[in-house]
């Protein structure tokens, strides 16, 4: 059975369409999404209602505490087990979100770099990160990868240091590197093709009702839940503005101008970043019931 993807930047629309093929092809919705993960984050990540689910069944949503961090290889050894017994009770996984390398984790085997592993070096980068910690030894691969290290999270230890091996033992970037990309599974990809202004009047949109339904106060409730300010959760955009303001002085007018102005930048890199994946359908913006049946021609 193929799987289902249906990827594209925030608030183009793809977790109603992705519950909507889920109800007609008789499939279950895994989100691939990084501030999905976290209990308590809702509004300020459009987490999907009850309502909106339409009793479709949704995967990795609420599965990590907001005190702890959550890296891309944390995602795929919890997400590829959901994926196999999706898979093995009859069932089309419907990939859902905008967090490219959450995605790519399920759908890819990839070998992180062609050099050959070296146990020596991957052991004394292991002993750095015991002595002096995981961000000491992130920044060493900032140091000499700064491509890299800017998509990998401190936290994801296994991957940062294979960057540095790779560096260390080819004296070439791993963001330089061909690093083909094997399937797991087939698959057929979609995302919703808007117009740029329009887009981005989504994206206003959504900001504002996300301030209106609270997510000034949902942000105080998890730093008074003991949610450190700088957790990897409250580095999100709209988290990390409200929190600076907050920290600063109180409510500002411009809030949210500047989350606005942040989330339509961080929109324009997702879709650079998926526009990459093979395959990918682009659909003219419908209504829902005409993009499933577009989708089902594909399938």
């Amino acid at each position: 059975m193929k799987m289902l993807v249906i990827c594209g930047p925030t608030a183009s629309g793809k977790t109603a369409l992705a519950v909507a093929c889920a109800e007609a092809f008789g499939g279950e919705v895994v989100s691939c999404d990084a501030l999905l993960v976290y209990r308590g984050l809702n509004i300020g990540t459009a987490k999907p209602t009850r309502e909106e689910m339409r009793g479709v069944p949704h995967h990795m949503i609420d599965i990590a505490d907001p005190r702890s961090s959550f890296s891309v290889h944390d995602f795929e050894e919890r997400a590829i087990p959901v994926v196999e017994d999706i898979l093995a009770r009859g069932k089309m996984p419907v990939l859902c979100g905008g967090t490219g390398f959450y995605m790519n984790a399920i759908l890819f085997r990839s070998g992180f770099g062609l050099a050959a592993g070296d146990a020596a070096v991957r052991a004394k980068y292991e002993a750095i990160a015991a002595e002096k910690g995981k961000a000491y030894l992130h920044s060493l691969l900032a140091a000499c990868d700064r491509e890299s290290a800017e998509k990998l999270h401190p936290n994801d230890i296994r991957r940062v240091i294979r960057a540095l091996e790779i560096f260390e033992l080819t004296g070439r970037k791993k963001s330089a590197q061909a690093d083909p990309k094997t399937p797991r599974y087939p698959y057929e990809a979609f995302c919703i093709d808007w117009q740029r202004e329009i887009l981005y009047e989504r994206i206003a949109a959504r900001v504002q009702a996300m301030l209106s339904e609270g997510l000034v106060d949902e942000v105080k409730g998890l730093l008074a839940a003991g949610v450190p300010e700088d957790a990897q959760c409250m580095q999100a955009i709209g988290y990390k503005e409200v929190v600076e303001i907050l920290k600063n002085d109180g409510l500002h007018s411009t809030m949210s101008d500047i989350i606005i102005k942040n989330t339509r930048n961080y929109a324009k890199r997702q879709l650079t970043f998926f526009k990459k994946l093979p395959g990918l359908h682009f659909l003219a913006p419908d209504r829902t019931e005409v993009l499933v049946e577009e989708i089902g021609r594909y399938l």
